[in-house]
């Protein structure tokens, strides 16, 4: 390995790093800034007591009247704590089913919520939080689910559930759309008549379509309208998943209209990128001087489109990023159960360690397929590392 090619690779390694590292902050501190907070639970019974008989009603008469005050006994007594973290609260409202508020569902109720506080790592303040989020990413779990249907679940269980499943969408529609877009450029390039007076105008019409948006047009078109695949979820409900051929034709039944809702999004801009790139490369002055020394045409337009690949490989790791929140909506949209459901299932449920989980999951996927990506263009264009020391 060269001395270039070493600096290179550490460079790259170092931003790769820093770029992680921020990644973590921003997946932990934006949710949590999201996640606020509810109503305050006063269940201290011998403050809930105080504050009755001081004003000689409870809560039901003047809530906020009695809400000020037990605050400010259980502060002159030491014992105030601010237990209205909503997850949490849900939690413990599903868990203390009694309805009868006495001494009994008090007690039960704060100790339930101080004991799973403390078992998601929250008693410690935010700092502690922030350990205890870093240590459960190296240990693989993620930390617990405050979803009150899968606490005390892992969120790498929950992960687990669904990343086959959209790695299964993303990638060949990534790369199928990517290929598709690339092959409609080029030629759109090459032909500049009928095929570019056709394929420019509807790449740019394809382009500004929205992620949801093609989602949508195909689910009502070819799912409700025509009904020729099905609307949602990933096979029908009736089957138990099994490597036979039932299942597997199941699904890539089901599999089509997200598949290509994904494609769309990614074929339109990469067949203008390649079709300006070709035409720049077919005007060189080496194209120019090939054609006068008489080298065949189409000896000329391999070179051409394989110079005119270049800038599309660095914008395959920008596609991927756009194409993988276009595939979290189409999950959404058509009930596909892989990470885009199960985020938008985590969201409703106030259940941020999945929400923070699964976009860290996807943001590492991210930042290692644009690290793989720049490191296999510097191999195919030598010319980059070396810029990168002139």
């Amino acid at each position: 390995m060269s001395k270039g090619t070493k600096k290179y690779l550490k460079k790259k390694i170092f931003w790769f790093v820093v770029t992680l590292i921020a990644a973590i902050l921003l997946n932990f501190f934006l949710p949590r800034l999201m996640r606020g907070a509810g109503t305050q639970m006063r269940f201290d019974w011998d403050v809930r007591t105080a504050a009755t008989d001081e004003l000689g009603y409870g809560p039901e008469v003047d809530l906020d009247k009695w809400n000020e005050t037990y605050d400010r006994i259980a502060k002159e007594k030491g014992v105030y704590k601010d237990r209205s973290d909503v997850s949490i609260v849900n939690l413990v409202n599903k868990r203390v089913i009694s309805q009868v508020v006495d001494k009994t569902y008090c007690d039960a109720w704060v100790e339930d919520y101080d004991r799973i506080e403390k078992d998601l790592g929250r008693d410690g303040g935010m700092l502690g939080e922030l350990w205890g989020f870093i240590r459960h990413i190296f240990d693989g779990t993620f930390g617990k689910s405050t979803s009150t249907t899968r606490y005390p679940n892992t969120v790498s269980s929950i992960i687990s559930e669904g990343i086959i499943w959209t790695l299964c969408l993303q990638i060949p529609a990534i790369l199928v759309g990517w290929i598709l877009g690339n092959l409609l450029g080029a030629v759109a390039a090459y032909r500049r008549k009928v095929w570019d007076k056709a394929v420019m105008p509807a790449s740019l019409f394809v382009s500004a379509i929205p992620a949801f948006g093609s989602a949508v047009i195909l689910l009502v078109v070819f799912g409700i309208t025509l009904k020729w695949f099905p609307a949602n979820r990933a096979y029908d409900p009736g089957l138990i998943p099994a490597f036979s051929w039932k299942f597997i034709s199941n699904v890539l039944w089901h599999y089509q209209l997200p598949f290509w809702s994904i494609v769309l999004i990614s074929i339109g801009g990469q067949a203008v990128g390649m079709r300006s790139m070709s035409i720049y490369e077919l005007n060189a002055d080496y194209v120019k001087y090939s054609r006068f020394l008489g080298i065949k045409d189409g000896r000329i337009v391999r070179y051409v489109f394989r110079n005119a690949m270049l800038p599309q490989v660095t914008g395959l790791a920008m596609s991927i990023g756009a194409s993988i929140g276009g595939a979290l909506v189409a999950e959404t949209i058509f009930s596909y159960p892989g990470l885009g459901m199960k985020m938008y299932s985590a969201i409703s449920e106030n259940d941020y360690n999945t929400v923070s989980g699964i976009a860290l999951i996807i943001t590492i996927m991210v930042l290692i397929a644009a690290f793989l990506l720049d490191l296999i263009y510097a191999v195919i264009d030598p010319r980059v590392k070396a810029a990168q020391f002139d």
